[in-house]
């Protein structure tokens, strides 16, 4: 498997996290990251604990899972798929 690139700032590096999506040239799992903000973080309070991370990156991946889930959902309610609790 290759790299691949997921906006400008998301990368999955089969060779980094064991291939978890994380922010390129870090090993910070963006799933760490997204659990953080859905507890309530600022964007602040992230960058102080990962200060290898940029605002725009921060912001482009709850962007991205944004969108995702949207995308999930705005089909109709039967091709929906839930997401396991």
């Amino acid at each position: 498997m290759r790299n691949v690139e997921v906006g400008h700032y998301l990368v999955i590096d089969p060779e980094v996290c064991h291939g978890q999506m994380t922010f390129r040239g870090t090993r910070v799992p963006v799933d760490t990251v997204l659990a953080f903000v859905a507890k309530g973080y600022s964007v602040d309070q992230l960058l102080r604990s990962w200060p290898e991370l940029t605002r725009p990156a921060v912001e482009e991946a709850i962007s991205l899972a944004s969108q995702s889930l949207q995308a999930r959902y705005s089909a109709s309610s039967e091709m929906a798929t839930p997401i396991p609790a």
